[in-house]
């Protein structure tokens, strides 16, 4: 077992959350599950998974194969778009339960706001519920605008303790960043290295990576974890598993840190998924 320290957060329902998780997306099967196994043998303690990628029960086997005890493991999966009213929505949270064989979730987020179906507040106060039922242990949101939270918080008093969303350098977030810090909302990253690796070539990152001896994907989940974000990188290698798991022994300036955000673009999005009208189904 790899013996690397991953930093714990403080979220503002009282519970912790590592620094850095590890995706699952497009993990499936005995491959998925042997790619899972090696990324808790090489320390990571949060799995990110959802109800869509129909990997749930890969996710369980891994964490039955591994030697980490089930509690020092934490687990994320996520509401689809289309189970988003009450019923339907805590039903998709017994199911996923089902489908991986535990007993709870650490947390279950909706995925995707779908505001034309205008139903993600009905999806809401079913993960309240299934939080309160002990099904799951905290509650958040991905891919949320910051007028999407506030609607959960004024109609349900409760806010979420994470909110995932697209962020790399390409595309920092900014503004939507400092929203969550204001009302102490955790910060996730997906896609963090772009699935397109563009970040990757740039000149300037290579020129951070040189000056640390660090890999260019270890210095942008670095760039993340100093912005306050939590990044959840993707590898099925055991060596680039390592590899972006050690990212807790060096520090960017303050000058690096600008030379990655000043990399920011308006049209960042990878695609024309903008929260405020795209439907996931």
């Amino acid at each position: 077992m790899n013996d690397i320290s991953v930093p714990q957060l403080k979220m503002n329902d009282g519970n912790v959350i590592p620094a850095l998780g590890f995706g699952t997306y497009k993990l499936n099967g005995s491959a998925g599950v042997e790619t899972m196994v090696n990324a808790l043998k090489a320390g990571y303690r949060l799995l990110d998974s959802a109800f869509k990628y129909e990997n749930e029960g890969a996710v369980g086997e891994a964490i039955r194969r591994s030697e980490v005890p089930r509690e020092k493991i934490l687990v994320t999966s996520k509401v689809p778009g289309l189970r988003h009213s009450y019923r339907e929505a805590y039903y998709s949270v017994e199911e996923s339960l089902y489908r991986a064989g535990l007993d709870y979730y650490d947390f279950y987020l909706i995925h995707w706001p779908n505001p034309s179906q205008d139903l993600y507040v009905e999806a809401w106060q079913a993960l309240i519920e299934a939080r309160r039922k002990g099904l799951v242990r905290s509650i958040g949101c991905s891919n949320f605008l910051p007028e999407h939270m506030q609607r959960l918080i004024d109609e349900t008093g409760v806010v979420p303790a994470v909110n995932q969303i697209e962020l790399h350098p390409y595309f920092i977030q900014r503004e939507q960043r400092e929203w969550h810090d204001q009302h102490g909302i955790i910060t996730q990253s997906w896609s963090p290295l772009g699935r397109d690796n563009s970040a990757m070539q740039e000149p300037s990152i290579k020129a951070i990576a040189e000056n640390h001896a660090k890999s260019v994907a270890q210095v942008i989940l670095r760039w993340h974890v100093q912005l306050g974000a939590l990044p959840i990188p993707k590898a099925t290698s055991p060596s680039r598993q390592k590899e972006n798991i050690s990212i807790f022994d060096f520090e960017l300036s303050a000058g690096e840190m600008d030379t990655i955000n000043s990399l920011d673009r308006p049209d960042g999005r990878r695609k024309d998924q903008h929260p405020a009208y795209y439907e996931e189904y």
